[in-house]
């Protein structure tokens, strides 16, 4: 999320292990979606689809989840750094690429300071140079930030936590002043709400997406203002003190513009697992904009049902089919083009 500060998984408990228990982890998030009903979507759809490259370009899924599992097994951080990626592309002008764009120089989304921490781009540059070789052209760069943000994701559990539609085109202008539309990590809960709903997403999607806080790290420029006031230490009460002496230790009163950083879940930074919720119910939410998620009796509800991590998955699930319609150019309305270079228009 608009997380100046914030930057990017890692194995899971037994039960992800082999055939058969990810084939009844799969029919039991299936049957959750079925459950929560259609009417969490988008009411039209803007001209994306399922294997959209299937006749195009065939090998274009495979190819971008065996390069993403391979780098992220690399270097786990990817996964969160790849999954934010995506959803500061989506919130800032759609789900277009611009956010790769490299000009204007100094003056583009992600010279932006929400943007400072995103990363992941040299594996979308690998997967583009990869598919330009063998379908010139047809690719889009904002297809490939969708479906390595899933697969960036999916690795820890090695089967696709969600499916993904495909079909952009990729925009072509990319100005850091368009960065304002990111939720801050400083926003109280109307805040948040309000930049969701600027999306066509509702307090479902915003409470559910918010659990991508359950991997990745965050600068300490933006918890230091929950520690501190002046040069007093003022610990936010809607804090555990137990965590805040430890961010005390890593995150002391004149490292707000430095580079050290925390894992957005202490409990278990390199999972994605249901943790986060639990970790806001107990008042360990790394940011103001996690706390402020209790502070709303509907949101804290949602918090409370997604602590069972079926329930998170599925969800989860969902309101990322949401976002990544958002805004989004198709050949059916005409709009956008595939770019050729993901960071040149």
């Amino acid at each position: 999320m608009r997380r100046q500060s914030v930057l990017g998984g890692g194995g899971a408990g037994w039960w992800w292990r082999g055939g058969g228990a990810v084939a009844w982890w799969g029919a039991v998030v299936l049957a959750h979606l079925v459950t929560r009903g259609r009417a969490g979507l988008l009411e039209t759809n803007p001209g994306l689809a399922y294997n959209f490259y299937q006749t195009s370009c065939p090998s274009a899924e495979a190819t971008v989840k065996s390069i993403t599992w391979q780098m992220v097994a690399a270097n786990p951080a990817l996964a969160g750094r790849l999954l934010r990626l995506h959803f500061h592309d989506c919130f800032v002008q759609g789900c277009d690429a611009s956010i790769l764009l490299d000009t204007p120089a100094s003056q583009n989304e992600k010279s932006a300071p929400p943007n400072g921490s995103v990363g992941g781009y040299e594996v979308i540059d690998a997967i583009k140079t990869k598919l330009e070789a063998a379908c010139p052209g047809v690719v889009s760069c904002a297809d490939i930030v969708a479906l390595a943000a899933r697969d960036a994701v999916s690795y820890q559990f090695q089967a696709s936590l969600w499916q993904v539609e495909t079909g952009r085109r990729d925009g072509s202008s990319s100005l850091a002043s368009n960065a304002g539309a990111l939720p801050s990590f400083s926003a109280g809960f109307s805040g948040l709400l309000a930049s969701f709903a600027a999306q066509g997403l509702n307090v479902t999607d915003l409470v559910a997406l918010s659990g991508a806080h359950t991997i990745g790290k965050a600068s300490c420029s933006s918890v230091t203002p929950r520690l501190y006031a002046g040069n007093a230490t003022s610990v936010d009460p809607l804090l555990d003190s137990t965590l805040a002496a430890v961010l005390i230790s890593k995150c002391p009163n004149n490292a707000a513009s430095s580079s050290a950083t925390v894992d957005l879940d202490g409990n278990t930074p390199l999972k994605f697992d249901g943790v986060y919720y639990t970790n806001l119910i107990n008042k360990r939410g790394l940011l103001a904009s996690d706390a402020a998620l209790m502070q709303n009796a509907a949101a804290a509800a949602i918090v409370n049902d997604l602590t069972n991590p079926i329930k998170f998955y599925a969800a989860f699930a969902m309101s990322m089919k949401k976002m990544g319609r958002v805004n989004v150019l198709t050949a059916k309305n005409g709009k956008g083009k595939i770019r050729t270079q993901c960071r040149a228009p």
